[in-house]
């Protein structure tokens, strides 16, 4: 059926209006709407008269780049977008029927949360959507647009999601809002301190996309798309004639390590001489910067890239980054996208502070995630590969197929100057521990070493690096594992 929609009051907050942003997802015309005559049950606090049209939030089916997808946006026009029984119970059976049909479901998030006047009900809803988004996991992928506020009961739901994209200015998300807060903890915070875009992008890593405006979210939901795939099971072809500019990348490669190694430098620029070109897609950009992951085609083909960052806090191991890499790796594992990792970690951050957040905990989730995990796992480690962050970036013992080293690789259990402090404690003459420091990095850091132990397929320059990831990959695309044991699932520590 037809609808009136009232445009003119999303526009005077800024924002899209429900409808808008579900033709700026799909393709041009191809949107169907189902559950368009679906209204409220309630009959208390005066709702018995009130007409609320599709029950505050628009359901239904289009395409993205040609393939199907399941999309609703809650409409906060109508009746403030609350969450009723059957509001929630339209979310949920569009769920349901995406998991049946095998495709992803964007959902835009804009409500003042549950309908009060529907009691429990509206918690039934709730309920029902969270049960299906968990349903849905490893089956479908799930994307959540958080385009206005998103409160309590409500931000579960992209909490149970695969990604989560916010908006500048006009994204909110948080337990209870800043009045809640203000009678609880006595304290004055507005909504955009307390869950902003910004806070949840770059502080909690609550959001995986932050976007200057709706027009670049819808763009970025789409170009996502274009990279995973689509279902569990769901085999891509690679990408006509990729791009790769050999001659100008190999050398600019060749040249990315510092002399010293010591020195910080982005590890984005060795992911973007190996990919094809202008094709990294990062994601969770802003939070945990000392560890990047995204998706990239070499040869046309998604890889899930993991690496540490030795630009941002020497691309140290700590619970924040640790979380991070976890949860790509298992989303990459998920959907059988093979995973390739650069490796560049002094080790695990030490201290009082990560030790009290819990950090081996937080560290066991890679260890967990990457051995758990059964796509296909190329590995390459750049520079440094110390102690228990070694092992747990892809290591060979952790389940890696290939693991390439570049000439300049330290594999030990920590670097020189801490394990000459150590074993050479008591020797006050500088040079005896400059000399036995110098022995140290010759005879057990070496990639050399590593590799005569088997523990690395190969020591390969960096310019040589995307042939071989190339052809790794190439070798891997058949890949089966049949050593799982017999259980129900593991328990990761969560």
């Amino acid at each position: 059926m037809a609808h009136e929609y009232n445009l003119e009051k999303q526009h005077a907050k800024g924002k899209l209006h429900a409808i808008e942003r579900i033709n700026a997802l799909c393709d041009k015309g191809s949107f169907m709407e189902i559950y368009a005559d679906a209204r409220h049950q309630c009959v208390n606090f005066g709702m018995e008269s009130k007409d609320i049209p599709y029950d505050g939030v628009i359901t239904g089916f289009g395409t993205v780049n040609g393939r199907k997808v399941a999309v609703y946006a809650q409409d906060f026009t109508v009746q403030g977008g609350s969450l009723g029984k059957v509001h929630g119970q339209k979310i949920a059976e569009l769920i349901a029927k995406a998991i049946e049909i095998k495709c992803p479901v964007i959902g835009v998030n804009d409500s003042g949360g549950a309908r009060i006047q529907e009691g429990v009900d509206a918690l039934c809803g709730y309920g029902d959507i969270f049960y299906q988004n968990v349903r849905a996991s490893g089956v479908i992928p799930q994307i959540s647009i958080v385009a206005g506020p998103c409160a309590g009961g409500a931000v579960y739901s992209p909490g149970l999601t695969d990604f989560i994209f916010t908006v500048d200015k006009i994204s909110q998300m948080y337990i209870t809002g800043p009045k809640v807060v203000k009678q609880v903890m006595f304290m004055d915070i507005t909504d955009e301190d307390l869950g902003g875009a910004a806070i949840h992008s770059q502080k909690s890593g609550v959001a995986h996309f932050r976007c200057g405006d709706e027009a670049e979210c819808y763009a970025k939901v789409r170009a996502l798309l274009g990279y995973i795939p689509h279902f569990y099971g769901d085999e891509r072809d690679a990408a006509e004639k990729p791009k790769y500019d050999e001659k100008h990348k190999a050398k600019h490669i060749a040249a990315i390590l510092p002399e010293s190694s010591n020195k910080g430098y982005d590890i984005r620029e060795v992911i973007a001489d190996v990919a094809d070109d202008d094709s990294f897609f990062e994601v969770t950009a802003e939070f945990a910067q000392n560890a990047v992951v995204g998706f990239a085609r070499i040869e046309g083909n998604t890889v899930g890239i993991v690496a540490n960052n030795p630009g941002f806090l020497g691309g140290v191991l700590n619970c924040d980054a640790s979380d991070k890499i976890a949860r790509h790796v298992r989303f990459c594992d998920c959907y059988n996208i093979p995973l390739l990792t650069f490796v560049d970690v002094p080790g695990f951050i030490p201290g009082p502070q990560e030790e009290q957040k819990g950090i081996i905990r937080h560290g066991a989730k890679v260890l967990y995630a990457y051995s758990e995990a059964s796509v296909p796992k190329v590995t390459v480690i750049t520079r440094k590969a110390y102690g228990g962050a070694y092992i747990a970036m892809c290591s060979k013992h952790l389940g890696a197929d290939f693991v390439y080293a570049w000439p300049k690789a330290e594999i030990a259990v920590m670097g020189a100057e801490g394990a000459i402090g150590i074993l050479y404690a008591k020797e006050s003459d500088p040079n005896v521990k400059a000399q036995k420091g110098q022995e140290y990095r010759e005879t057990f850091m070496t990639p050399t070493i590593a590799a005569q132990r088997d523990y690395i397929s190969a020591v390969i320059a960096p310019e040589e690096t995307r042939a071989r990831v190339a052809q790794s990959l190439a070798l891997l695309a058949t890949k089966t594992s049949s050593d799982k044991p017999c259980r129900k699932h593991g328990n990761i520590p969560l």
